[in-house]
């Protein structure tokens, strides 16, 4: 087992030095970042400094090669590194370093600072991760409510017209993408419904108070986005339990326990829906990396303060440093929830574990 999973975390490791390596290539070739960072007015001296602090050029004025500013670049966001002294200093490092003038550290990634607010990526991230877990966190928990008890029923009620209403729902579901389902739930219910629904077609997770003027938590705006990117993983868990419930419903322990004379509202409850849940408490966890990722047309359509609505933002205003650090966030969360999810699988079904 444990070979199993250091297996997986070294795969996790390669696919995130990969996503690190084009997203540095992808992005570091447009533009000049120093003018970015200072606009288009500024002396040569201002300039010379901040293209000494994104490494484009070195402390004699000559330019840096890419792949050393790739190196530079990967210095910078790993969390075990080597910095002098002054690096520390300047760029605010937090961590445990050891060492002299050139220090061996322990620290919190360093992203770079955002070229429209000046502020470090990482806090300017880091404020909005709370949002987008909080919308994949109920869209999951939606999913997970109505989608396992629509497939035992639609199991239970094979071939009936519930059965067939919950897979046509599926199929459904399954089709239609989240941007096109955002557009059409904000327009419905938040904008032409919302005299009957209370709901707005945008806003954040946090709201003015209108007595004392202070931030306060506003869940009433979570629920048009969580609807809407919950919808696919719903049609999803529906489908995988009624599967997998129709399986099990053929066992030979399920006959056992209805002759026993146990009514068939416990055997299906408790002992039907537990054996069955296996192959979608695996599907949950790999869907939760799923909803991170499609968390971002979501958020950016009803103006959900998270990390995909950041990324947009920024693209927008061509702040590179802040979209650099968004994707190896949350390319970084894909890959530890499916390392998580794999080990489940290998905890539920072993034969997954045979090389």
């Amino acid at each position: 087992m444990l070979r199993y999973i250091f297996k997986k975390i070294v795969y996790g490791l390669l696919v995130l030095i990969g996503i690190v390596t084009l997203v540095f290539f992808l992005f570091q070739g447009f533009g000049d970042p120093s003018r970015m960072v200072m606009g288009q007015t500024g002396d040569s001296t201002t300039q010379s400094n901040i293209r000494k602090e994104l490494y484009l050029i070195n402390d004699k004025g000559e330019s840096i090669s890419r792949f050393q500013q790739f190196l530079y670049y990967l210095n910078d966001i790993s969390p075990i590194s080597v910095h002098s002294k002054e690096d520390i200093a300047k760029k605010n490092l937090k961590g445990i370093f050891i060492g002299g003038n050139k220090k061996l550290g322990l620290k919190i990634p360093y992203l770079s600072k955002s070229y429209q607010s000046k502020r470090p990526v990482w806090n300017v991230l880091m404020q909005a991760l709370p949002g987008t877990i909080m919308l994949a966190a109920a869209a999951m928990l939606l999913a997970i409510v109505l989608g396992i008890p629509l497939g035992v029923i639609a199991a239970t009620k094979q071939n009936t017209w519930m059965d067939t209403s919950a897979v046509f729902g599926s199929i459904i579901g399954i089709s239609a993408p989240s941007f096109f389902m955002g557009i059409i739930i904000a327009y419905l219910f938040g904008f032409v419904l919302s005299d009957w629904t209370g709901l707005h077609i945008s806003g954040s997770w946090m709201a003015l108070d209108e007595i004392t003027g202070e931030k306060r938590l506003s869940l009433q705006n979570l629920i048009l986005p969580a609807i809407t990117l919950g919808i696919r993983p719903l049609a999803i868990i529906t489908q995988l339990t009624r599967s997998s419930m129709l399986d099990v419903m053929d066992q030979d322990y399920m006959r056992t326990a209805y002759a026993k004379g146990l009514s068939t509202k416990k055997v299906i409850w408790k002992h039907g829906l537990k054996n069955a849940l296996n192959p979608v408490i695996t599907a949950i966890t790999g869907w939760f990396a799923e909803l991170l990722a499609g968390a971002f047309f979501v958020e950016y359509i009803f103006g959900w303060q998270g990390l995909g609505k950041v990324t947009v933002d920024a693209l927008e205003k061509l702040d590179y440093p802040v979209v650099m650090g968004a994707v190896l966030i949350a390319a970084t969360f894909f890959i530890l929830v499916n390392i998580l999810a794999d080990i489940l699988y290998g905890v539920v079904d072993p034969r997954v574990r045979v090389e």
